[in-house]
């Protein structure tokens, strides 16, 4: 079996276009955000998400960007900076190495992240780490991602790593599951 990979640097033209800006103000609409949020933006890409998930958490919220490519994480070092947000730190690191802090996180995002990720239970198990109790891990998927999960497996993985499902939203074509870390375990 082959190695998953994350879209190139190259082409990250072909994450910032119309469709991928109507199903990211969905995602965005289903985080709850609010001031003063902790936010996991996992496989941050660019920054799409992570600039607007800064600007709804505030100067008193964080959010911490992770990537496994030097290219996006520079990226989106320069989207925030453009945006002039003092509240987004990043880290350049694979999910699945344990390296997010433990129960640091109100909300985590996957968004057409999953399926590049070769480990995904270990990513989903290291995300329900770094949650607090009742932290809301949202994942999206959308055709025609060449990684595409279905959402009855990411259903499958997240009850397999703890989680459960709190919402979902969408179609066969772009769905959103959102997932819970329970309060008590």
């Amino acid at each position: 079996m082959r190695r998953p990979r994350p879209c190139p640097t190259t082409f990250v033209w072909l994450l910032d276009n119309p469709f991928t800006a109507r199903y990211h103000a969905a995602v965005l609409s289903r985080l709850d955000l609010s001031p003063g949020l902790a936010v996991l933006d996992a496989g941050c890409g660019p920054g799409l998400l992570t600039v607007p998930i800064a600007r709804a958490v505030g100067p008193l919220g964080s959010v911490l960007a992770l990537d496994v490519q030097a290219g996006m994480i520079q990226r989106a070092r320069q989207a925030v900076a453009r945006a002039g947000l003092a509240n987004v730190a990043f880290l350049l690191a694979e999910l699945g190495q344990g390296r997010l802090p433990a129960q640091s996180f109100d909300r985590a995002l996957l968004v057409t992240v999953l399926g590049e990720i070769p480990d995904r239970l270990g990513a989903l198990r290291e995300i329900y780490s770094s949650l607090k109790p009742g932290g809301l891990l949202s994942i999206t998927e959308t055709l025609p991602d060449p990684h595409y999960q279905s959402r009855g497996k990411v259903k499958a993985l997240a009850r397999e790593a703890g989680f459960g499902v709190r919402g979902e939203f969408g179609n066969w074509l772009t769905f959103t599951v959102n997932l819970e870390r329970p309060r008590a375990a």
